[in-house]
């Protein structure tokens, strides 16, 4: 029998985690995702990530973390390790996004990069004009991006659509665009050595 998976995710990438699975046909796992809007505020993300796990407590066999530290400075891992429970390795979602040799030659490139994936394109402008006020005060701009050079989407589907809003964005904070398609499988590697397991 399959032992059953609860796979705690972030919901940034809930479209991806669906359709990495239904290839996958991963039945035996249940995704459960927490509030996007936690990649604004990463300090809240390791309580948020405890409190799903103690709310499932016994209800399966095995429970995995779809996150990388996404900011929390270390403090996700310890939440994880009185558990004895795992996640994606790597500092951000645009490492598993791109892939660690990938992203890292892309941040060598140019370290003053500002990233954005399919979600937070489509979301931009609530989770990122909105979410950081630059709707209201827009001389917030240079601030949150003067150290920046350049916008990089790393795109999970090659949608035209996604690529002229990114563009747009790349405008608006005054940004040089680059455009890099990585598809899923930089994630679906990430999670075959757990999850494939299991089946």
């Amino acid at each position: 029998m399959k032992k059953t998976v609860l796979v705690i995710a972030c919901g940034a990438i809930a479209k991806e985690l669906v359709r990495i699975s239904q290839l996958n046909q991963w039945d035996h796992i249940q995704f459960q995702c927490l509030p996007p809007e936690l990649h604004n505020r990463p300090e809240q993300i390791p309580a948020a990530v405890r409190a799903k796990i103690e709310s499932q407590a016994g209800a399966f066999d095995q429970t995995f973390v779809a996150y990388a530290d996404c900011g929390t400075g270390g403090e996700l891992d310890k939440v994880l390790d009185e558990f004895g429970i795992e996640r994606i390795a790597g500092a951000h979602c645009y490492e598993f996004y791109a892939g660690s040799e990938k992203f890292t030659e892309l941040a060598d490139d140019e370290p003053g990069s500002f990233y954005l994936t399919d979600f937070l394109v489509r979301h931009f402008d609530r989770l990122v004009i909105k979410g950081l006020a630059m709707d209201r005060m827009p001389q917030l701009i240079p601030v949150y991006f003067g150290n920046y050079k350049r916008l990089v989407y790393l795109a999970q589907t090659d949608s035209e659509k996604l690529q002229l809003l990114a563009k747009q964005y790349a405008e608006f904070l005054q940004l040089e665009y680059c455009y890099r398609f990585f598809g899923d499988d930089p994630l679906s590697e990430c999670l075959k050595p757990v999850l494939q397991n299991q089946a």
